[in-house]
């Protein structure tokens, strides 16, 4: 007889969601975490899409530890001496199921570990799972956690990106480092107020989610983002790693140190002192670097099964995670009553994922990434290009006005008029 009918190895958005089915479903559920608390080893920029949360939560908004609600969309080219922002706000963003909210995983996770508690979840922190058990068969039947073997019916790998077992389970090697970011944020305390003046909300329950291309990353393959707290802000830089390992010069604290002190930036934290800093690894390489998401007795879900897009104008995980965890706890309980949790019976959840938005939408951007990856001049070339079109629309010196196309093309033709209109197709293509 197995020790609980669940082991959940992560206590991140899809663990605790995947415990709290597998618990309401009246399972035995071991949650183990190798931090010291739930959300202690997790980072996200700072934005959850609530969508799934709602689905799992119908009133989370009544009690979850959000942030500011995202009433503002900000994306920024930056050149060393400039800035070109669009910001863009919809009452479309207030409409239920549409929303979005900044978030602090450290407080936000703690709370989702707490609902999966209250439902009958155990949770034992501060230990780290390296090891996978397998019975005669061959079979997943349990995990190594410290000095102790626990057994269970179905392991559920909710880890992380940095997963120890992922391997050990279904084969999965290491991503290649094209494939894989780094990030790296500080948090800003500041008062509501003072943020809510400077990102120019209508209150101090609003906020913006703002990102930054070009000299964010000093014109390599990434980007910069910025979030509004209720009274802190976080800050932060994305950048590919590769492609710092093959050509940047800049270790990537000091691009973030760089962005603080960038003119469009400086403002934003003027007087603020710094509260956290964090940092974390990012899977991008979408559907392509996706392990097997089932095994005989296990099941993967959330950054574990590299559930990520960024889209460099939306970059999403956590509604992933959280619908990926909601669809593994509820099949991995149908397994269990069915009485087979092999790679057959646990079919369901990969049924699921298919069949709603998780593997749908990874499925839309599985070419992104290689045109992110093959399309670098919107890093590096298209800022310095907008940059010189704005100050030929707007610099007025007393010298005679050129006709507006005399203006433009000398500094279109600098990027190429080809150039523009291959990546310009090759974008849409890809989206």
């Amino acid at each position: 007889m197995a020790d609980f009918d669940a082991i959940v190895v992560g206590a991140g958005c899809a663990g605790s969601v995947a415990a709290y089915e597998l618990a309401k479903a009246g399972k035995s559920v071991l949650v183990v975490e190798r931090g010291n608390f739930a959300g202690a080893k997790n980072m996200t920029g700072g934005r959850i899409y609530t969508h799934s949360l709602r689905k799992v939560f119908p009133d989370f908004e009544q009690e979850a530890p959000l942030e500011r609600k995202i009433t503002h969309e900000r994306i920024s080219m930056l050149a060393p001496d400039a800035n070109f922002t669009v910001d863009f706000t919809s009452e479309a963003m207030n409409v239920e199921g549409q929303e979005s909210y900044a978030v602090l995983r450290g407080v936000f996770d703690q709370w989702l570990a707490t609902k999966a508690e209250d439902e009958g979840a155990e949770f034992i922190y501060g230990i780290a799972v390296e090891e996978l058990v397998r019975d005669e068969s061959g079979k997943v039947c349990g995990v190594k956690a410290g000095e102790d073997e626990i057994t269970a019916e179905v392991v559920l790998l909710c880890d992380g990106v940095n997963s120890l077992l992922t391997k050990q389970a279904v084969g999965f090697n290491r991503p290649a480092p094209s494939t894989m970011a780094v990030g790296i944020k500080q948090v800003f305390e500041l008062p509501a107020s003072v943020i809510t003046d400077r990102v120019l909300a209508g209150s101090d329950d609003e906020g913006a989610a703002w990102l930054f291309a070009g000299d964010a990353t000093h014109g390599h393959i990434g980007g910069g983002f910025m979030y509004t707290n209720k009274e802190s802000i976080s800050l932060g830089i994305v950048a590919t790693i590769g492609d710092l390992m093959q050509s940047s010069e800049t270790p990537i604290y000091q691009m973030l140190e760089d962005l603080k002190r960038h003119p469009a930036v400086a403002p934003l934290i003027k007087g603020a002192k710094v509260i956290e800093h964090s940092g974390h690894m990012v899977p991008e390489g979408g559907l392509d670097m996706m392990p097997e998401l089932t095994g005989d007795g296990v099941l993967l879900a959330g950054e574990s099964a590299m559930m990520c897009v960024n889209l460099g104008y939306q970059v999403r995980g956590m509604d992933y995670a959280i619908a990926a965890g909601q669809m593994a706890g509820i099949e991995a309980a149908r397994a269990i009553d069915a009485g087979d949790t092999s790679k057959a019976g646990l079919a369901g959840y990969v049924r699921a994922l298919e069949d709603g938005f998780v593997l749908k939408d990874l499925r839309q951007f599985s070419r992104f990434p290689h045109f992110m990856e093959s399309t670098t001049r919107m890093f590096n070339e298209y800022p310095a290009m907008v940059r010189d079109v704005m100050n030929a629309m707007f610099i007025v010196d007393g010298e005679p006005v050129k006709p507006l196309k005399k203006s433009m093309m000398p500094i279109v033709k600098k990027v190429g008029v080809m150039n523009l209109l291959k990546d310009v197709r090759g974008g849409m293509k890809a989206l």
